[in-house]
């Protein structure tokens, strides 16, 4: 797992709860090309705590080593907005973790073409609406 680069560079932070290694590189890769700091995490029971001071929240949803969908739970509890990833043809969990919460659920293949482009500008700060496409 990548270590945490909160002292690499200035930025948000956005916590990164992902335990497949590549994946987890990934998503902390795109993180820092949106101009955020990585705070990657393997574990949900890890998540929380991990996110204190953080802007918002990345998940991967079909993690073998914790539920996804709870974790969505747990972190939007915890006031943190949340983005996930997951298969383009799993409607039953994409809307789920919709509905426990997460902002936007976006497809691996979406991520991967074009990952740093989706994150630009998340989180919006306090106040700020989304613009309508």
């Amino acid at each position: 797992m990548p270590a945490d680069d909160t002292a690499a560079a200035p930025g948000p932070r956005i916590l990164v709860l992902a335990d497949d290694l590549i994946w987890a590189s990934r998503l902390a890769g795109l993180v820092r090309a949106a101009g955020a700091v990585a705070v990657p995490v393997r574990r949900r029971e890890d998540a929380v705590a991990a996110s204190v001071g953080a802007a918002g929240a990345l998940v991967d949803l079909t993690s073998r080593a914790y539920d996804g969908v709870a974790a969505v739970t747990d972190l939007v509890a915890a006031g943190m907005p949340v983005i996930c990833v997951a298969q383009h043809d799993d409607g039953g969990l994409r809307r789920r973790a919709r509905e426990a919460g997460a902002d936007r659920v976006l497809a691996y293949r979406a991520v991967h073409e074009r990952g740093a482009a989706l994150l630009a500008g998340w989180p919006r700060p306090a106040g700020q609406e989304e613009e309508s496409a």
